[in-house]
């Protein structure tokens, strides 16, 4: 039996099309064309009308003269509206000097037509695709015209072109593509559930999978070493600018018989060739800066030392600024404001930033201001700086004899540079402290440009004290492997036991979350029940991986990277909706398709639900 080929880019049907608008050159002068798009822009000139006719590829000028269509026809397409979508047959002709568009691809030819067809007639439009005014809840409304722009279509298809390249990496280095489930069993994973109920089982749910994370340790268990999915998550979350408030795609990978090494290797091969790949990507023609991806391995840096030297466990290493414990040197002053926030248990963190010292006066109060206004920082930071030899700033008074000498020579500065220091409790001064950081960098030009800069950052903290002090919580993901096993478990404080857990982050942004998994039924059991799940709870939420590591379960371990964040950074974008192609509000709703909706009756009943509004 022959297998009819696969369509290409070049296999148009010719009932519509012999070619794409955007293929045409001078070449093709005197070749008759059909052509079929949507009606981007007219213009009128004495009664010859041109139009820029746009399809996938890009846009073409028509021409439509009434010695060749009449004055019906020019009548009919004048009075046909932008976005319609026409069909034209005519023929290419060379632009006369002089009239060539050098922005177009096909700027120096246009078609002249002699007969045109409208496929689907468009009403008049809410609002101009060219206006960049438009408010984003008017363009989510009607997400299909917003995706007719250059600039989104071009960002979409850059994701699609990520995820064929990510593919294509994953299966080059051995691994499979195999798909989970969507409806699976509720289970305490840290977010929220959304939840499916079931018409069969009336008063049981199903839940959306938060992530494929049991079922990849599964696939291990069942023996197949290396899975890969483009999966779909969903959680019930608080909208932020880098996360989607309901669902998101993810790059899942899982091993076995794997340390932690091998999986970093995987991830920089893979990532590392991604951004390599599209690192200048110049999306809508426009000219994108070169971009320096910081070369394979990637540096390392524990968590401890994130929190310390960058108040974040997500740091922007393109600011080469560090943050400096100076606590020690402020408790033994007369400054009480700092000194009780030491005594109360605080620390005072300072940053110590080049040539600062040349900036204006009028700078340091605008930085105090966005401190207090923008980061919600008590006070404006105090800082002091040294000129011509001597120091200076609101904070020196209070320092005695060596004091300032310290101060500076523990930040790394000197003549003409500048300290600032904030004072707090942990972990709320780290909402201050990293914004801070990273802003005095950008003011002072200190921070790198057309770069990415990836770290690891490593030794995560297995749990946390919970907010009431009553407790733990897993701090991270809680199918990691505490180092030192169960032993540690057994033995250690939990609060200094470190997971084998590990994000990836660039420029600010966390790509990839993963980890050694915690494979052993005992450790298991033991680590929920620091966190206080009882014995019985986890043999049930959790209970295909209970039976599962009795079985016989190989070492494993994997991670996920955030599509729609490599795609953001990619696309120097600053809001995950941008890309995505049909995204949801900050408040979870699809302004397009009307989600959430309410649903009759009939319905509920049919589930054994009955909604009762709070």
């Amino acid at each position: 039996m022959s297998v009819a080929p696969l369509p290409t880019s070049t296999t148009l049907n010719p009932r519509y099309r012999s070619h794409r608008c955007a293929d045409l050159r001078v070449a093709d002068v005197g070749q008759p064309v059909k052509l079929a798009g949507w009606v981007f822009r007219r213009r009128d000139h004495g009664g010859v009308v041109f139009i820029d006719l746009r399809d996938a590829s890009g846009l073409v000028q028509i021409v439509f003269k009434p010695t060749l269509l009449g004055t019906a026809g020019i009548d009919a397409i004048t009075h046909t509206g932008l976005e319609s979508v026409i069909q034209v047959k005519g023929t290419v002709l060379a632009r006369g000097e002089g009239l060539t568009n050098p922005k177009l691809a096909t700027g120096a030819i246009e078609i002249e037509v002699q007969r045109f067809e409208v496929l689907g007639l468009a009403q008049p439009l809410p609002y101009a695709l060219e206006d960049d005014s438009v408010p984003e809840d008017l363009r989510l409304a009607y997400r299909f015209l917003d995706l007719r722009r250059d600039d989104v279509a071009s960002t979409i298809q850059l994701r699609s072109d990520v995820i064929a390249s990510i593919r294509k990496r994953m299966w080059g280095l051995g691994f499979r593509e195999y798909q989970t489930p969507i409806l699976t069993a509720s289970s305490p994973e840290g977010a929220r559930d959304f939840l499916v109920p079931s018409r069969l089982h009336p008063g049981k749910f199903y839940a959306l999978p938060q992530a494929p994370q049991q079922f990849k340790q599964l696939f291990m268990v069942s023996g197949f070493d290396k899975y890969f999915q483009i999966a779909p998550c969903f959680r019930d979350e608080d909208a932020r600018a880098d996360r989607c408030p309901t669902d998101f795609y993810q790059l899942d990978l899982e091993m076995s018989f794997v340390e932690q090494d091998d999986v970093f290797r995987v991830a920089e091969s893979v990532l590392g060739g991604v951004f390599e790949e599209f690192a200048n990507w110049n999306g809508n023609g426009r000219k994108a800066a070169p971009q320096a991806i910081t070369p394979a391995p990637w540096v390392r840096i524990a968590y401890d030392d994130a929190l310390l030297k960058y108040s974040s466990d997500k740091p922007d290493l393109r600011c080469p600024l560090e943050i400096v414990d100076v606590s020690d040197i402020w408790a033994n002053t007369e400054f009480q404001v700092f000194k009780n926030i030491v005594a109360s248990g605080g620390v005072v963190r300072a940053i110590g930033v080049k040539g600062a010292g040349n900036m204006p006066r009028s700078w340091f109060d605008t930085i105090g201001k966005w401190a207090q206004e923008s980061l919600g920082a008590p006070a404006a930071p105090g800082y002091i700086t040294r000129k011509d030899g001597k120091f200076i700033g609101p904070l020196y008074k209070f320092l005695d004899g060596a004091q300032p000498f310290e101060l500076f020579g523990r930040c790394g500065c000197a003549e003409g540079d500048v300290v600032f220091m904030v004072a707090g409790k942990e972990p709320a001064i780290h909402k201050i402290l990293n914004p801070l950081r990273v802003r005095l960098g950008a003011d002072c030009g200190l921070n790198e440009q057309n770069i990415y800069k990836f770290a690891w950052i490593v030794d995560f903290p297995m749990f946390e004290p919970r907010d009431d002090g009553k407790g733990y919580d897993f701090s991270h993901n809680p199918f990691s492997m505490p180092q030192g096993g169960l032993e540690a478990l057994n033995t250690q404080d939990p609060l200094t036991i470190k997971a084998t857990q590990y994000d990836l982050v660039c420029n600010g942004y966390e790509l990839i979350s993963g980890g050694i998994r915690n494979h052993l039924p005992e450790a298991m059991l033991k680590a929920f029940e620091i966190a206080g799940l009882p014995a019985d709870m986890v043999k049930d939420k959790f209970r295909g991986m209970w039976k599962a590591f009795h079985l016989g379960a190989p070492p494993h371990g994997g991670c996920a990277a955030g599509l729609e964040r490599v795609v953001m950074l990619l696309a120097e974008s600053t809001m995950v909706r941008e890309v995505v192609a049909f995204p949801m509000t900050q408040r979870g709703e699809d302004l397009l398709m009307g989600a959430p909706s309410v649903v009759d009756d009939k319905q509920l009943r049919e589930l054994s639900i009955a909604v009762k509004l709070k």
